[in-house]
């Protein structure tokens, strides 16, 4: 590394993981003085065509003084960025700080010059478009905020790669060249665009390991049993399409098959591509093996060897050599200590799992962090009696263990645009990066519903997962992912009950449910879970228990043509005697009438009827599972219990209805349905972001500026706050320090009768119930006489620290918070005040900016907002300015990252207008923020 005194310190936090357009990796780092024999490697590997495009002419080989040049930087004027692969160059680009003229400067110039180079093997791999973003980051960090490239008209695709980066840009043609200057400086377009192309290349990623072509178990033991042993005999029965490979340094020298599968001694003596790899071999072991696999052009890694993370300090770092080495070589990891993955589609039939059955193909996408939770969950949708039950199974399945590479937010990437994938679950241990979680989710459940459970909720993440700490509470969390359209549930039994709803019955348009069945107990059971999930049941309508198949024909037909009914629940108990109806007829009847009305779900709760059940789900699939007529030269026959599996899809037409052992859980699988479905009609029209004529965001932005000049942190003082807090238009109503009954007297008289006077001593303030408040003091007399009593109560005024305040017109009391979480990001919260409603926790949350239609929903979606309109005849509170008064707060934080924290307590709601009575600003640098950086897999 350089250590010149003339050079900059290397700047080791430019070192980035980055995922490619084909879904492989890279490494981008500065190039050093230590680079000059990989520089020089490269560019004899770039062909004649490139160079030219690069330099105006033939330039077949670099000069030392051209090797010189561009290995040693400064890293503030000069820099340069190399993108790798197993140690060595793929791509390079360069920046140097000009003029006005257009000559080499120095700060504080402004502008620079930059040049890519890709080597011709790696273009189109969208290379140069990950260092422009890297680049450019650099730039801005350095105070360079424009570049400026001249490249020659017949360079297509580097000019492709400036125009499409989004970012403004000018663009000029003389003596041959086009010039092109561009603003570095984020827009919504140059952002839409990182996103796009983080989404394709990290969709790309997973797709190559859960459809591979090609698949080598390492570490299958040469004897039954062990875990890659049972994997390969997994992949193997599973019917695998592609080619299988056992790998074991241990087989006998000429030992050719292992389970009637082409073994090898090595991965190296494979003849033909590996696009996955099953590692399964001690710890210790793992670094050789993937070496062998980088070498041998492995594109990825399923890791279930353990005794990483999970194990504690050394196992920690273990796993992070681990994800450090693969991505050398370009390679993705799913684990370690994974349960593995599977893929039903009839192309690939996948199970590198260590389950010993295939689920049912279905159209359920599945992600665990946990093997155990896993195996829990693919058992349940595999169950067809007792609980809940259907056909309807799963498309893909993760389970990422330790998560140390591949994590929820890539699967999610790729199943937002799966078209094999209908609903996604998930089980989450941990959220390594919540914003851009949110920002998937958001976008994944306007397209698909997403259903989430959250374990280690109150407690730290599992060891072996490397997550950055939050300061918000799980309530908080789970409220923000539901803003953002997630469906959360508590259990993994609700997980698979809103899975197999929304997989296959369509979203209900309201809350109003028909209740029908042969059960009026039962029927009233489920009228009451109704309400109590704040759905509008109709009165249950009892079909008697001599109910026949025909009853309930029509008496589901008639409720599904009801225009006042959204979704019908079905009541079912066992029948006895000879007229009783039977399971299979009631089955039929059911699915019948419920495919007249298709836009309207349909559920069934029965009790101990396992076999009605099993009716609704068989008779929509009883076709037996095929394998391919043409299996890979090397896959055995299916097992018999492989050809008796149902077939994965119903007859054409057919609508397959979940059915539930308890009311509670229909309803409430149901009430979830509801709730998303509206989310998704609110989605479609989210608002949008006021702008206000009297916000000063300049004049905030230089105060802040002067005040963060005092130091890192701090909490401003009254009269600062006041001030920052007018830029935006929140007027705070002045409150005068009272220290002896004589200066309350004189303050009294300076902001007029009638006043408040408050204790603001830590333990008292905003504690009116203990009585550090007097309100309504009409003349100085009462002043006086409540002044006395105040610090008979609690003490010398020293200790209670009191002030007076002009009386503010009667109304609501509420809280207005926002604060910028490191994980999270910036949160607007929102409650009454008052110890009650802090004690039920009852608070909404929204993430910022907040939208005039976000605002709204956040002052009703508090349990105690009709306290707000007019509840027991009260007058109704002036939310109209509740609302921008939030908005306005939302506003500052979002305008202005180094307002970390604001308080606004109480903020009291009249019928008209509202006063903000006390507030708090604390300020601090802002935290940096991944999601506005260039592309990056987390670092290790």
């Amino acid at each position: 590394m350089q250590t010149s005194p003339d050079r900059h310190e290397y700047p080791a936090h430019w070192e980035a993981d980055v995922v490619l357009r084909d879904g492989g990796t890279a490494r981008i780092r500065p190039i050093t003085v230590d680079d000059a024999d990989r520089l020089v490697s490269f560019y004899e590997q770039v062909s004649d065509e490139s160079k030219y495009y690069r330099f105006f002419a033939p330039y077949p080989r670099l000069s030392a003084k051209d090797v010189h040049r561009f290995t040693h930087h400064d890293f503030v004027d000069r820099v340069g960025l190399a993108a790798t692969v197993g140690g060595e160059f793929i791509a390079t680009v360069r920046y140097d700080r000009i003029g006005a003229d257009g000559t080499p400067a120095s700060a504080p110039a402004d502008e620079a010059e930059v040049a890519f180079l890709v080597q011709d093997a790696h273009q189109g791999r969208g290379v140069a478009s990950a260092l422009l973003e890297h680049i450019g980051a650099v730039a801005r960090e350095r105070g360079i905020r424009r570049f400026a490239a001249e490249v020659l008209p017949a360079n297509t695709k580097m000019i492709k790669v400036f125009t499409d980066a989004g970012y403004t840009q000018k663009r000029s043609f003389e003596d041959g060249v086009v010039r092109l200057e561009f603003d570095l400086e984020p827009t919504d377009r140059s952002l839409a665009v990182q996103y796009a192309r983080e989404h394709r290349a990290e969709a790309r990623s997973v797709q190559r390991l859960l459809a591979p072509g090609s698949v080598a178990v390492i570490g299958a033991g040469r004897t039954p049993g062990g875990v890659g042993r049972s994997v390969l005999g997994n992949i193997r029965d599973a019917g695998f399409t592609g080619r299988l490979y056992a790998v074991n340094t241990a087989l006998p020298e000429g030992q050719k098959e292992l389970d009637g599968v082409p073994a090898h001694r090595s991965v190296r003596d494979i003849d033909g591509p590996v696009d996955l790899a099953v590692v399964a071999v001690p710890a210790e072991q793992v670094t050789e093996v993937v070496t062998e696999c980088g070498e041998h052009g492995v594109q990825g890694l399923v890791v279930v060897s353990a005794g990483y993370a999970e194990s504690g300090h050394e196992g920690r770092e273990r796993q992070r050599a681990l994800v450090r080495h693969a991505r050398t070589y370009g390679m993705r990891i799913i684990g370690p200590n994974a349960f593995g993955i599977i893929n039903t589609s009839p192309e690939v039939r996948l199970n590198a799992s260590l389950a010993p059955e295939v689920p049912r193909p279905g159209r359920i996408g599945l992600f665990a962090q946990s093997g155990a939770i896993g195996i829990a969950l693919l058992s349940r949708l595999h169950r067809r009696g007792g609980g809940v039950t259907g056909v309807t199974g799963v498309s893909t399945f993760v389970s990422s263990g330790n998560r140390a590479d591949v994590s929820g937010n890539d699967v999610l990437q790729y199943w937002y645009e799966d078209p094999d994938t209908d609903v996604v679950l998930m089980y989450l241990e941990s959220i390594g990066n919540p914003r851009k979680f949110t920002r998937l989710a958001r976008r994944t459940a306007a397209a698909k519903p997403l259903v989430v459970v959250q374990g280690a909720r109150h407690g730290a993440a599992p060891q072996g997962h490397a997550v950055r700490a939050t300061r918000l509470p799980h309530a908080t969390v789970s409220a923000l992912l539901r803003q953002a359209g997630v469906i959360r549930v508590d259990t993994i039994t609700e997980l698979v009950d809103a899975g197999l709803l929304l997989a296959r019955q369509p979203l209900p348009p309201g809350p109003r449910v028909a209740i029908l069945g042969n059960s009026e107990s039962l029927g009233l059971l489920t009228y009451d879970a109704c309400l109590a999930e704040g759905l509008r049941p109709h009165p249950p309508r009892d079909l008697t228990t001599a109910a026949s198949a025909a009853d309930f024909h029509a008496a589901l037909s008639r409720a599904l043509a009801d225009d006042r009914c959204d979704a019908v629940v079905v009541t079912a108990i066992p029948a006895v005697g000879e007229g009783s109806v039977g399971d299979a007829a009631l089955a039929e009847a059911l699915r019948s009438a419920s495919a007249a009305a298709p836009g309207k779900p349909v559920l069934v709760v029965h009790v101990e009827l396992g076999g009605l059940a099993e009716a609704l789900s068989a008779a929509a699939s009883t076709a037996p599972q095929t394998v391919s007529d043409n299996p890979p030269h090397n896959a055995p026959s299916p097992t018999p219990a492989a050809e008796q599996r149902p077939a994965a899809e119903a007859p054409e037409g057919a609508r397959l209805i979940p059915a539930y052992p308890a009311s509670e859980r229909a309803v409430r699988a149901l009430g979830q349905a509801v709730a998303y479905a509206q989310w998704r009609r609110d989605a479609a029209d989210p608002g949008k972001v006021p702008e206000y004529e009297d916000i000063d965001e300049r004049g905030a932005a230089a105060l802040i500026d002067g005040l963060l000049a005092r130091g890192q942190g701090l909490t401003l003082g009254t009269d600062e706050t006041c001030d920052l807090l007018g830029h935006y238009g929140v007027q705070v109503h002045r409150a005068l320090p009272a220290p002896t009954p004589d200066a309350a007297a004189e303050a009294a008289r300076t902001l007029g009768y009638p006043v408040a006077l408050k204790a603001t001593a830590p333990h008292l303030r905003h504690r009116a119930d203990l009585g550090g408040v007097r309100l309504d003091l009409a003349d100085e007399e009462q002043l006086r006489r409540s002044y006395a009593e105040l610090t008979e109560l609690f003490g010398a005024p020293e200790e209670l620290r009191p002030v007076v305040q002009r009386m503010a017109p009667r109304g609501v009391d509420v809280v207005v918070r926002a604060v910028i979480d490191p994980a999270a990001g910036a949160v607007l919260s929102f409650g009454l005040a008052g110890a009650a409603s802090q004690l039920l926790g009852d608070t909404a949350h929204r993430l910022i900016p907040v939208t005039d239609r976000e605002a709204t929903s956040l002052v009703r979606s508090i349990r105690t907002a009709p306290l707000l309109f007019g509840w027991r005849g009260s007058a109704p509170a002036d939310t109209r300015a509740l609302e921008q008064l939030l908005l306005r707060v939302s506003r500052l934080v979002d305008d202005h990252p180094e307002v970390v924290a604001v308080t606004l307590e109480p903020v009291v709601v009249a019928s008209h207008g509202l006063s903000v009575l006390g507030a708090s600003v604390r300020l601090a640098p802002p935290p940096a923020r991944d999601d506005l950086g260039p592309r990056t897999l987390p670092a290790y």
